[in-house]
């Protein structure tokens, strides 16, 4: 029997295939009526046994399983064309990105032994880290950052619900490749920034 957390672990891998399919030059300039069921296809493909196991698989075994932001993020960039609306507000997805990478650079680090405290102690049911992610997300909500908050929420909800194999929190809340991607999307968003500085 197949349990949840490899269900939704599957899911969650599925959409990354898809919302990289949707990025795909060809796909991308397709029109609404054409895009949804070719998405909904590249979907059910991932899912379809190859060999032992399914493609979703294959990318879980790879990747492990994302977090909570990154499902949202995915589940955003996927919807956007399909819904033909923009893929999040801009304020609340760099407000999110910007606590994503900030989080991963003072974690990661710290968690590998570049300190002496280890802050990923903290996910396995620390009060504080709870307390100060509720702060955050009543925050996000006060400046009208409703991407933020959602993840949080979703993030903490899934957390207490054991969603995923892992019971440490920040293992719902962030993922190498979600904190890599923060941290380019950050450095790309600064340069250009820059460039403008130069140009005028």
């Amino acid at each position: 029997m197949i349990a949840f957390t490899d269900i939704t672990g599957l899911a969650s891998s599925a959409i990354a295939i898809t919302a990289l399919a949707a990025r795909l030059p060809g796909v991308a300039r397709l029109r609404r009526p054409y895009l949804a069921p070719l998405l909904c296809v590249v979907a059910i493909a991932t899912l379809i046994p190859l060999g032992d196991l399914p493609l979703a698989a294959y990318v879980r075994g790879a990747i492990g399983d994302l977090s909570i932001p990154s499902l949202m993020l995915l589940l955003l960039s996927v919807s956007a064309p399909l819904c033909g609306g923009p893929r999040s507000d801009t304020q609340s997805r760099f407000a999110l990105l910007a606590l994503i990478a900030l989080a991963a650079v003072g974690l990661y680090p710290m968690a590998l032994g570049a300190g002496l405290f280890d802050p990923y102690h903290l996910g396995y049911g620390s009060p504080w880290l709870v307390g100060v992610l509720l702060l955050i997300a009543l925050a996000a909500c006060w400046r009208r950052l409703p991407l933020v908050a959602l993840c949080l929420a979703l993030a903490v909800l899934a957390w207490s619900g054991g969603w995923y194999e892992s019971a440490n929190l920040w293992d719902y809340l962030l993922d190498p490749l979600l904190a890599t991607y923060a941290i380019g999307a950050l450095i790309r968003r600064g340069a250009r920034k820059l460039q403008t500085l130069r140009r005028a």
